[in-house]
């Protein structure tokens, strides 16, 4: 059967034109095409014309090839999509927004924070008008000596973590059909085995004297105001807690008494008395997403906790604000903790970097000292036991020195070892 005859409007010497859905689009031929049928549309959400080769030569196929598109372009379009590229401001913008929903399932609060720290990072690098469509495999090469640059001090792991951020959210724009390039490439980064990870934690002594001192900072002389010294109370249970469960600053903070198990009595391995508290960690509140069920010292804080608070359903917070019901706000945990840092004499301790997180680092370390395999520290904390041994084996003198006294003797069978 005959092809159907389609009238084709010759427009100017050597070139042809044609429009589509009613002159919404057009497809054309010019000279300088080579007789390659071209698509073009106005795009006046963008104010600009889309221009694209429908790559043949043919003008039936041409003229289906360019409703398809036209089709195409209107769905994304409508959908809010940029079709000339978006900005790496509105880049970041979009992929902060879709990490918002992961939180609660794929990420904590705290992590999308984070996020958006790194963003501001990105940002400051390239310029928040940088089109994507510029962006060569190699723009982000050198971002490792940038930051380094910009603020001295930056760990090589921080600036790793944030690279990796970086690919995520290219691979994201790749997905969206955003960019043509799935991940860039970074100068690598050394980065050797005691600075992953790492953070100062207390020694014993300074564990000590912060204990001592918190015994006056929540007395009724330092803190005469009632809500104040209240205030303080759920801070020293709170550093107290932290030190036994091992737990997170997020799951700490984030804890409800719905998730206290029960508090019992027992004995430990001296036959001394100690209280423990079996905790469930929800997985929306942990860093790895995981839940998991957890027995642990430190009973007593709770017991103490409850009897303070005006608000104990299984939904309320443990660390509530005083006369609320909301979580104690961020900047009043920082603000104890300076107050405490310089009560005790640590006026470095920002540049040490002994914060509430040194607390889970120190209490593990106190795990390892009193004979605790690595795989049931790994339990408590919620972390593997090859982590536990790679980042949070702090060892002080004493245990130095334990170590040093181990002593052996030598028979037929081998060398027996001793304490």
């Amino acid at each position: 059967m005959a092809k159907k005859r389609i009238r084709v409007s010759k427009g100017t010497k050597g070139s042809q034109n044609h429009e589509i859905f009613g002159g919404k689009a057009q497809i054309l031929r010019v000279p300088q095409s080579g007789e390659v049928w071209q698509f073009r549309m106005w795009i006046g959400e963008e104010k600009k014309y889309l221009r694209k080769s429908l790559q043949t030569r043919d003008f039936e196929a041409a003229t289906e090839r360019a409703e398809k598109l036209y089709l195409e372009t209107m769905a994304n379009v409508s959908s809010g999509k940029k079709l000339f590229g978006l900005t790496l401001q509105e880049l970041t913008d979009l992929y902060t927004e879709w990490r918002k929903r992961d939180v609660g399932t794929r990420i904590t609060k705290g992590r999308l924070v984070t996020i958006k720290s790194q963003m501001k990072h990105i940002l400051a690098y390239k310029g928040a008008g940088l089109k994507i469509g510029e962006l060569e495999r190699n723009s982000f090469y050198d971002y490792e000596g940038w930051r380094k640059q910009t603020k001295p001090g930056t760990q090589s792991v921080t600036i790793r973590n944030e690279q990796s951020t970086i690919n995520h959210m290219m691979d994201f724009a790749y997905r969206e059909g955003y960019t043509h390039l799935p991940q860039l490439d970074f100068r690598p980064i050394s980065i050797k085995k005691d600075e992953v990870g790492r953070r100062d934690i207390f020694v014993l002594d300074e564990y000590d004297k912060l204990i001592r001192h918190l015994r006056s900072y929540v007395s009724k002389k330092q803190a005469p105001d009632e809500i104040e010294r209240t205030e303080r109370l759920m801070v020293r249970d709170a550093i107290l807690t932290a030190s036994n469960s091992l737990l997170r600053v997020g799951e700490l903070w984030q804890l409800r008494w719905g998730d206290v198990e029960k508090v019992e009595h027992a004995f430990d391995s001296e036959e001394i008395p100690v209280e423990l508290v079996t905790l469930n960690v929800r997985g929306e509140t942990s860093k790895t997403g995981n839940g998991r069920r957890i027995i642990v010292r430190g009973g007593q804080y709770f017991l103490r906790l409850r009897e303070r608070s005006a608000n104990t359903g299984k939904d309320d917070f443990v660390f509530v604000s005083v006369g609320g019901n909301k979580r104690l706000a961020r900047q009043k945990w920082y603000y104890h903790w300076g107050n405490l840092m310089r009560g005790i004499g640590i006026e470095d301790y920002q540049s040490r970097k002994l914060t509430w997180y040194s607390l889970r680092h120190f209490g593990i370390t106190c795990r390892i000292r009193a004979g605790n395999t690595y795989s049931e520290i790994a339990e408590m904390a919620g972390t593997s036991a090859t982590y536990i041994e790679t980042h949070y084996k702090h060892y002080d003198d004493g245990m130095l020195r334990t170590a040093a006294l181990k002593s052996f003797s030598i028979d037929k069978s081998g060398i027996i070892f001793s304490e």
